[in-house]
């Protein structure tokens, strides 16, 4: 009789044991899962913030791109209006023509992925037209100058710009437009601007307004 107690009492224990194994074995599954959860959530949530970075990023290049062409347009403008009869006309009318057709893309895709343009465009057509006219007066030479420091700036834009963005057309064409930049330095480069007066002092200055209009471009 005390053995039949026994060997049930055995076989109980034995029937805990399973079932607190196998209590340990679900518990073990739910917390993994509950960690696999977590880990699928968080890694949307990365993506998530990634394409929305991503989205900021192209839409601020769209917005800056479009006021810095529009800003390259107006200093032409202004250079054109002294430089009229000057033996760099034609330079300043064909590169000014190409600046047009980049303001036009941009501003194309402004419209396309109805991207907020910068307030500041009103300041920066009187700036542009006001540099171009000043460094004009000053004389071919600063003319160039300013184009060479303008352009280089835009160019090392653009270069980081295209790092950033993803195989594509809009990067394709940022970086076509990058090498008409260049161009548009080398050219003036070519005739002089480094003969200009002052032209270390000039070039930083030019050099440091274009940087400071592409940060505020960025932001407002």
């Amino acid at each position: 009789m005390f053995c039949s107690y026994l060997i049930g009492a055995v076989i109980s224990f034995y029937h805990v044991g399973l079932e607190l194994h196998l209590f340990h074995d679900v518990l073990g599954c739910t917390e993994q899962a509950s960690g696999n959860v977590r880990c699928i959530v968080e890694k949307e949530r990365n993506l998530n913030n990634l394409r929305y970075s991503n989205n900021q990023f192209w839409q601020q290049a769209i917005r800056v791109n479009h006021a810095g062409e529009y800003g390259a347009i107006c200093i032409y403008s202004g250079q054109k209006f002294i430089l009229k009869k000057s033996s760099i006309i034609n330079e300043i009318i064909e590169m000014e023509e190409q600046e047009k057709k980049h303001f036009h893309y941009f501003n194309e895709k402004i419209k396309e992925q109805k991207v907020r343009p910068t307030v500041l465009l009103p300041v920066w057509r009187v700036l542009g037209v006001s540099l171009g006219v000043a460094t004009a007066i000053m004389g071919k030479k600063a003319a160039m100058a300013c184009t060479a420091a303008v352009e280089e700036v835009i160019g090392e834009h653009y270069k980081e710009q295209v790092s950033h963005l993803e195989d594509g057309e809009l990067r394709e064409t940022i970086s076509k437009f990058r090498d008409e930049e260049l161009e548009h330095r080398d050219i003036a480069i070519q005739h002089n601007a480094e003969s200009a007066f002052g032209y270390n002092i000039l070039s930083s200055f030019i050099k440091t307004g274009c940087k400071t209009a592409i940060y505020l471009s960025k932001l407002i």
